[in-house]
Parts: structure tokens; C-alpha cells; sequence
């Protein structure tokens, strides 16, 4: 006979899977990206992420840098936004597409901050080739 089992470790492992879904929030897969594969969503994105972000000089994006990783053996085209000079490597921002049709997903602590709903939109609008800032 087995002594009755606690649900305190099932309820401790469902929480810390909340927990850490919370933080990885995606932007919605663009609509207009039909036939394109992962690496031609990658290049949009990342382009108009370096330019619109990076380049510009726009304040909310000053204390981070780019790693672009487009060139993946993974099947995973994706860059990286970093913070500046820190010696701290995790990424604050992860941006990635795969297959074909493209599934373009972001995650990361920047997405839970206020820039976070502004990033989505940026990636849905570059995804879907609209070249303004």
C-alpha cells in the first residue's frame, strides 16, 4: 500500500511552468507571409528592426545591440537584441522564424515591458514588408 501522495509537487511544477510562460510572450504570426520561408521573414525583420530600432536612435532601443544569428543550421533564423556593453549575455529579446510558410514568433523580458506591445507591432508590420519607422 502507498501512502497518500501530496499535491504540493505537482502544484509547485504547474506554477513555475505559469511563471515561466508569463514571460515569454510571442507577437502573433504576420498575415501577409504566405509562401515565404522562415530566413525571408528573418531578413524583413531584422532589417527594419536595425534600421527603425537601432539606427535611428530611437531612445527605447539605445541601450540595447543586435546579434543577428540569420544564418542558423537550426532551421531557426533569429537575432538577438542585448544589452549594450553589459558583460550580462542572456538576450532581452529574442526574435525568431521557422518553417515554411514562415511561423515568426518573439519572446523575452522586453516583451513584458511597456516596449513590448510596440516591438509585436514593428514585427507584425517589417514581417509583412512595410519599410517605415
Amino acid at each position: 500500500m502507498h501512502p497518500a501522495r501530496s499535491p504540493a509537487p505537482i502544484v509547485c511544477i504547474l506554477a513555475a511552468a505559469f511563471a515561466l510562460s508569463a514571460c515569454q510572450s510571442s507577437a502573433p504570426p504576420p498575415s501577409k507571409t504566405h509562401g515565404h520561408s522562415a530566413l525571408d521573414i528573418m531578413e524583413r525583420v531584422a532589417v527594419g528592426a536595425n534600421r527603425c530600432w537601432l539606427k535611428s536612435g530611437d531612445p527605447a532601443f539605445k541601450a540595447y545591440s543586435m546579434a543577428p544569428e540569420l544564418d542558423s543550421y537550426s532551421g531557426k533564423p533569429r537575432f538577438l537584441l542585448v544589452r549594450r556593453g553589459s558583460h550580462d549575455i542572456r538576450p532581452v529579446l529574442v526574435v525568431q522564424a521557422q518553417g515554411n510558410p514562415g511561423r515568426l514568433e518573439a519572446f523575452g523580458p522586453m516583451m513584458g515591458e511597456p516596449a513590448g506591445a510596440r516591438v509585436a507591432h514593428d514585427i507584425r508590420r517589417f514581417a509583412n514588408g512595410d519599410k517605415d519607422c
